[in-house]
Formats: structure tokens, sequence, C-alpha cells
């Protein structure tokens, strides 16, 4: 054989040792996915990498909470009492609901500023419809609710169609629907809530039936567990890793723990009033809106627009119609929670939603973890927020501080929260993870 037709053998080798063009591949899996497969140790390294590269999540928030607890109730006794924790859930219900709008539109990198004004539309078409011209209460709320959505809807198309800045657009909703509030109300100015009603009942309703708040706790037990148990059932049906069955026990035993806690306080002790409607309402509305966000394709969708609009757009989304829907679901949960606004202050009124109604629903869900920059954030920070929020405003009640203390408080933790999320944003992009 003559040298032109050997082969050198390491040339050889390498023809034999390369695979077949159509020889199937080991799917890759990205290696933080098997921190579930190695038990609490892998979830601890994983904890201590996401700390080191920036993603904070809810934990400063948490910690927040925590401190606030100790602290007020250390100063005062009665911070922890089934009233005090009734009140908190009661005054963070309509404001929580409306900041579950802003976290929506947060999520696309945008701004509401109209919120305020549209609570204020709502409940002035509720009252108007209702009060003056007696049509059927629940009707009426429906009308209210359907009008902030329209609302929104307007302004996301200002937005998305004809190009106006979100900031422009709703700060020009913020005046003029300001103006037809006003208009609505009259000369006298404000409009009772009738009693028994419908929209009275919202802040003012609570089931004294004890098996309503335990009942209720253990739905939410029971829902949750069921939940982490069929996503791991669907997860281990495509093969990936999935969470170990003692970590889904101890996910679902301290969301036991803190859901029959609550029920005890506002059940049991002296003075207990039982379970409130409204933060049964809240509840529900955070439930509904986090399915949405976490398991729908719509959820992803938003997130895909708020983490880059032109990538979205070039990956087949309609961009367009995602923001005009997320706008007005901020309107909508607007008009709603402007409903709870009148069921507390007593009625409708020219000016309800207007003074740090704005600002306390934007910060709130920015305080619970929502970034400003969109793309990044959680349905469950407008709860967080609102907590962090309605604590430090009920604690400083029980102590008697003026109502200039809690707005400089406030907006220090607001300061302190966007702080946060700007530094961790830096990590995670010093760290190549943005």
């Amino acid at each position: 054989m003559s040298d032109l037709t050997k082969q050198p053998a390491g040339e050889e080798q390498a023809t034999t040792e390369t695979p077949a063009a159509d020889t199937p591949q080991p799917a890759a899996v990205d290696p933080r996915l098997l921190v579930r497969e190695q038990g609490f140790a892998g979830y601890l390294s994983d904890f201590k990498r996401r700390v080191r590269g920036g993603e904070l999540g809810s934990l400063p928030v948490v910690i927040g909470l925590i401190v606030i607890a100790v602290v007020f109730q250390f100063k005062n006794s009665s911070f922890l009492s089934a009233d005090s924790l009734a009140n908190i859930g009661v005054y963070t219900s309509g404001l929580g609901i409306m900041a579950v709008g802003i976290v929506f539109v947060l999520l696309l990198g945008e701004i509401d500023l109209s919120v305020g004004s549209v609570a204020g539309v709502g409940a002035a078409v509720w009252a108007v419809l209702s009060v003056t011209k007696g049509v059927n209460d629940w009707l009426a709320v429906l009308i209210a609710i359907v009008a902030g959505l329209a609302i929104g809807a307007l302004h996301g198309f200002f937005f998305a169609k004809i190009g106006v800045p979100a900031f422009v657009v709703t700060l020009a909703g913020f005046l003029g629907w300001s103006g037809l509030q006003i208009w609505m109300m009259g000369n006298e100015g404000s409009i009772n809530t009738p009693a028994g009603s419908l929209v009275e009942n919202l802040t003012g309703y609570y089931f004294e039936d004890k098996g309503a708040g335990y009942g209720l706790a253990l739905i939410a037990v029971l829902a949750y567990g069921g939940s982490l148990l069929l996503e791991s059932r669907r997860r281990k049906a495509a093969e990936l890793p999935s969470r170990p069955l003692s970590e889904i026990l101890l996910r679902t035993g301290v969301v036991a723990v803190i859901a029959f806690v609550v029920a005890y306080v506002l059940n049991e002790p002296a003075g207990a009033r039982g379970l409130p409607l409204a933060l049964v309402l809240f509840l529900a509305v955070l439930v509904v809106a986090n399915f949405v966000v976490r398991r729908t394709t719509y959820g992803r969708q938003i997130f895909a627009v708020g983490g880059n609009a032109e990538a979205a757009r070039r990956a087949g989304i309609n961009v367009n119609k995602i923001r005009i829907s997320v706008f007005a679901i901020s309107g909508m949960l607007a008009a709603f929670g402007g409903l709870f606004i009148a069921s507390l202050s007593g009625g409708a009124t020219k000016n309800l939603g207007s003074g740090n109604t704005l600002m306390n629903v934007i910060a709130a869900a920015v305080i619970g973890g929502t970034s400003l920059f969109g793309g990044r954030g959680k349905i469950w920070s407008a709860l967080l927020g609102m907590l962090v929020i309605q604590s430090i405003q009920q604690g400083l009640n029980l102590l008697g501080m003026a109502s200039e203390i809690q707005y400089m408080i406030t907006g220090a933790v607001l300061l302190a929260a966007v702080v946060i999320d700007s530094v961790s944003r830096r990590t995670q992009k010093t760290a190549g993870r943005t």
C-alpha cells in the first residue's frame, strides 16, 4: 500500500471516535435546577449563590417586617393584638388591590400615575348610580369596575398605539379623571355609603363564625401543598429536577403555621372580631393575579415585554396587546380599590384617591420587591409592601406619632427599597446574570 493511501494513526483514531451527526445528544441541564435533588444542602448553597449574585428576592422586606413587628410590639404590647392585626388587614386591602395593578405595570417597566384618580372615579360612578340613581348595588359596583378597566385600556391605547410615553398619558389621566370625579360628585361634594350596602360591607363585614377563619386557613394550606405536589409530579413526568417530598412538607408546614396563627389571633382573643371580608377579597385577588402571571402564557409574555420589548416582538408576541391589557388591569383594580377606600371613609368624595394614595400604592409594589426597571417582580410584592407600610402606620398611630413622621419614615423605606433594587441589579450585572 502506498503512503498516499495510508492515514496517520491519530487521524484514524479521531475519525472512529467522532459520533455520527444523527446520534441523539443528552440535553443540557441547568446546574441550578439540580439543587432540588441535593436536598437542603443544595438549597443552602444556592441561597448563598443568589445573595452573592444580588438576587435578594423578598428577603429584605421579610426581615423588615420582622424588625417592625418586634420594635412596635416592644414599644406597645397591643401592636400584635387581634384588633390591631384586623385593622392592618382591612386598611391594607384596598390599597393592596390597587398595588397589584401597579405590579402588572411595573413588570412592563412602565408607571401608572392615574390610579388614585381612577379609584376616585370608580367610587364616584358607584355612588352616583347606586345611591343617587337607585341602580342595583351589585350592578353599580360592576359598572364602576368596568369603567376603571375602560379608562386603563384608554391609557394603554395612547401608550401602545400612539406612542405617547406612559408617564405623560397617566399624568394627563390623573388630572383629567380628577376633574371628572369632581364634576360627577356635584355641588355637595360627597355621597355617604348607605348602611348595609355592598360597599359598606367590603371593609365593615367580619366573619364572626370561627369556622370561617380556620376553614380559610385549611383551604390555603391544602391548596398550597397540593400545588407543590402537582408541580413536582409534572416535573418528574417531564424528567426534570423536582422538589423532594421533604421540602414540600417543610414549605407546607411553614404556611400552615402562619395561616393558623393568624386565624387564631383573629378569632380567639378577647375583643377579636373574626375574619375580615376585606382581607379575604384581597387574598383572592392576589391568588388569581399570581396564577395569571406565573402559570399562563399571558403572564410569561408580560415578563418578556418588560425584559426586552423588541426581542418579545421578534419572538411573535403582540406587544401592543400586552401593554393595553396590562394598563386595563391596572385601571380595573384601581377602581375596585377605590370602592374599599369609599367603604373605609364612609362614602365617595371629591378628594377620594388624592393625597398620598398614589405614592402609597407605588411604594407598596416597590418596597415589596418589584423592580422599577421592568421584567422582575412578584404579585405577592403588593401584599408584602402594603404590610410594611400599614404596619409602620399602625405602629406609629399606637405610639401617637404625627402623620408627618409617618410620611418621612415611609419615604425613607421607599428610598431604601429602590437603593436595594439598584444595587441588586448592578451586582447581578457584574456577576453576569442580567
